[in-house]
């Protein structure tokens, strides 16, 4: 795992003092009125615009406290994720035989070289079946609470298997058709018994699910944020610095917290004003709670330049347009659009380096006569 998912709690002073340093004499975008100035007549101030919320200086405890790495999200106990279980889950990401027809893939709607999305408000599935709710990143998915937006998995290896089996996604109709296939391989079959050496029987729903899970992890994105964080003061630029201090001013790190700045908690989709025409009851779907009703998982905002569209519903396309709607929905505020820009620029420094050993397709073994065929039905 990279350096950012790492639990530390060091010192921050070069970055923290800087940010401080901004909140206390930086915040307004110009220059303060001197005592020499003439105050204007009543009759000359104009409409005022909506207030600014106010800033204060960071404290650099706090600021680790927000985005301190959240618990890895629930794995099997003790992950072994050696090199060989690595590179097998990587084959099994890419290939599109396990799926029904052998032509959807883990990638085919979280493509590793587009953010871990398919920029799709919802993905094609078998036959072109459209699913219901928006594809998330797969990049980071291992520091979040539970996957799926309403949360009904607890771990990376329960999420593997869903859209395995789900017939509008990859639609494989059993265990028996993914063994019989993978069996089939004689790279797969040598490649299962080096991921999985105390396994008598190394080809399993699991055994893919875990590989799968084990090659996921490796999936995250530092970014100029994290070098901010670590003490870099100038990985942000001045602009970025005041969009950080309004996203923490204005709450936003209320939900939008831990080391996926996201992806720790559930909320409920219009919090504060409601949202108009939410038709999916979110969480409440797998606990039957009325309390989780429009509760979805937050999801995280590390690369969230590049990876719209927004919401479960992938109802929005553009990043200002989501920053104003959460504002006014989840906040009850209404940002000016300079504090708007800045929010977007903060978060545009989320927008991390791509792990380049792991985007591209690796090759696959090739078939054999006893593979089963491609299946459209």
């Amino acid at each position: 795992m990279n350096d950012w998912t790492r639990n530390t709690m060091a010192p921050l002073p070069a970055a923290l003092v800087a940010l401080g340093l901004l909140a206390g004499a930086g915040c307004s975008r110009e220059a303060p009125v001197s005592a020499a100035t003439p105050v204007p007549a009543v009759a000359e101030v104009l409409p005022a615009d909506p207030p600014a919320p106010k800033r204060t200086p960071l404290d650099s405890a706090k600021l680790l406290l927000a985005f301190k790495p959240a618990p890895k999200a629930k794995a099997a106990p003790a992950p072994v994720d050696s090199e060989a279980r690595i590179a097998l889950g990587r084959m099994l990401f890419f290939d599109p035989r396990l799926s029904k027809n052998h032509d959807i893939s883990c990638n085919s709607c979280h493509g590793l070289d587009t953010f871990g999305v398919d920029n799709k408000p919802l993905s094609d599935g078998h036959r072109g079946q459209k699913g219901t709710r928006n594809s998330p990143t797969v990049y980071n998915a291992a520091g979040h609470i539970a996957q799926f937006w309403d949360g009904r998995a607890a771990s990376l290896e329960a999420q593997a298997e869903g859209p395995l089996f789900n017939p509008v996604e990859m639609a494989l109709p059993d265990d028996r058709r993914l063994v019989a296939t993978l069996a089939s391989i004689p790279e797969y079959q040598k490649r299962f018994r080096q991921a999985f050496p105390g396994e008598t029987q190394p080809i399993t729903r699991a055994t893919v699910t875990q590989a799968i899970a084990a090659f996921e992890r490796q999936l995250t994105t530092p970014s100029r944020f994290d070098a901010f964080l670590e003490g870099d003061a100038g990985a942000l630029t001045a602009q970025e610095r005041r969009g950080l201090e309004t996203f923490v001013a204005v709450g936003c790190t209320t939900c939008h917290n831990g080391g996926a700045v996201g992806g720790t908690s559930f909320q409920k989709l219009g919090l504060i004003e409601p949202w108009p025409h939410v038709a999916d009851a979110g969480r409440f779907e797998v606990t039957k709670d009325e309390e989780d009703l429009n509760k979805f998982r937050v999801p995280t905002l590390r690369n969230v330049e590049k990876t719209a569209p927004y919401l479960h519903s992938g109802s929005v396309q553009a990043l200002p347009e989501m920053v104003r709607l959460m504002a006014r929905h989840q906040l009850g505020q209404a940002l000016p659009e300079p504090d708007v820009e800045d929010v977007v620029a903060f978060l545009k420094s989320l927008t991390g380096a791509l792990p380049q050993q792991y985007i591209s397709a690796p090759e696959l073994p090739k078939s054999t006569p006893r593979t089963p065929k491609p299946d459209p039905s």
